[in-house]
């Protein structure tokens, strides 16, 4: 069964004993969804209006830091998460993350757990959600994207998410200058990236992870 633990930063986090592993850093899980996704992903990429594409809804962390964060202020931003085992609505309620979003950040957080899933809902002036109930690996997605956030189990716990198949799918849904942020900086994954055309950089990772990849679709 499910486990919820506190993270170093007061957040909460999910710890899945089948995989031994955690949806996000025991160091604190705000933090490194704020540096990996928020700061070097959404505070890097420009585009306006911003399609963004999520691998791994999860808690459905990085929706609500991506709905309130400055960054999304002065822009239209259109979020795609994919999710094959959704989280049950009694392990979303314990969470406590919504603490760490500023004063609409309960509101915007229920909004996000309890939209429908497969269709655009209009969370704020905005921010547009899309949560699709499905698997990366055998669901084609034909739309392109601006900023991709990469946020699986790591390579050790779910390789399959990690391999060729995936990164030719992720290549084919990123537009051109289009970027690609995750916590993991292994050297498989930079060398898949780079065999399907991105440019990878390696950034200062949160607390816990010496590095983290941010890379540029050429």
């Amino acid at each position: 069964m499910n486990q919820l633990i506190t993270t170093s930063d007061g957040s909460h986090t999910i710890f899945v004993p089948e995989l031994n592993e955690h949806f996000h850093s025991i160091h604190g899980a705000v933090q490194e969804s704020s540096l990996v996704y928020i700061e070097n992903g959404l505070g890097f990429c420009k585009t306006n209006p911003l399609n963004v594409f999520e691998v791994g809804f999860g808690t459905g962390l990085n929706a609500l830091l991506t709905a309130t964060s400055d960054y999304a202020e002065k822009r239209t931003i259109y979020y795609t998460s994919i999710e094959k085992e959704p989280l049950s609505i009694s392990i979303i309620n314990t969470l406590n993350h919504w603490r760490f979003a500023g004063s609409n950040g309960k509101k915007i957080f229920d909004l996000i757990q309890n939209t429908n899933w497969g269709t655009f809902e209009k969370l704020s002036d905005n921010f547009y959600l899309r949560k699709i109930k499905g698997d990366l690996i055998k669901d084609n997605i034909e739309e392109k994207f601006d900023l991709i956030f990469f946020d699986a189990f790591g390579p050790d716990k779910q390789p399959e998410m990690w391999s060729q198949q995936i990164f030719e799918k992720i290549s084919e849904m990123t537009n051109a200058g289009g970027i690609f942020v995750t916590y993991s900086a292994k050297g498989e994954v930079r060398r898949l990236l780079r065999e399907h055309g991105f440019a990878v950089t390696l950034l200062p990772g949160p607390p816990g992870k010496r590095e983290m990849i941010r890379a540029t679709k050429q």
